[in-house]
């Protein structure tokens, strides 16, 4: 087993109407923060120790509000990503995951954002800066709606895989 831990995680919420497509939330970060007013997914960094899919969730906790009660499925999106940041003059390491939550709740942003909207697929792919977010957010449309495959990237809220 590698012993490589991500910089990031990045966690993908997410809702379906009923018959319908998926929608994203999207939420702006807060103009004091770095990368002020750029739409994402919600992202932060695991704590020293912490499981990675444990960092998703409290992430996702933590910058929207949602928990155990307003998360009607998690998934491992079995991605990984790298990419340079000027910052620390390195490449980082971002692992993802997504998040399907029940219909009827609404977030309640942290400081770090000061904006959020549940947008469709075609208005997310508009509103998104980075190439690696298409792919996930084609992957949750692909792949999570697909009965056959949606079963092997779902975990419980524990971190671990449902199909073994």
């Amino acid at each position: 087993m590698s012993p490589v831990r991500p910089d990031l995680i990045e966690c993908w919420v997410f809702r379906v109407p009923p018959g319908g497509e998926p929608e994203f939330l999207l939420i702006r970060r807060a103009p004091d923060r770095i990368f002020p007013g750029l739409w994402q997914c919600v992202t932060g960094g695991p704590e020293p120790g912490e499981r990675i899919p444990l960092a998703a969730l409290r992430e996702v906790r933590e910058e929207v509000g949602f928990g155990p009660a307003e998360i009607a499925a998690f998934y491992d999106l079995d991605a990984a990503t790298q990419f340079y940041d000027e910052g620390s003059d390195a490449v980082v390491a971002a692992a993802t995951f997504a998040v399907r939550i029940h219909l009827d709740v609404e977030p309640r942003l942290s400081r770090e954002h000061d904006g959020a909207r549940w947008v469709d697929r075609a208005a997310a792919l508009g509103m998104i800066v980075w190439p690696t977010y298409r792919g996930m957010i084609e992957r949750i449309v692909e792949t999570l709606r697909d009965p056959a495959l949606e079963p092997w990237f779902r975990l419980d809220l524990e971190g671990r895989r449902l199909a073994r």
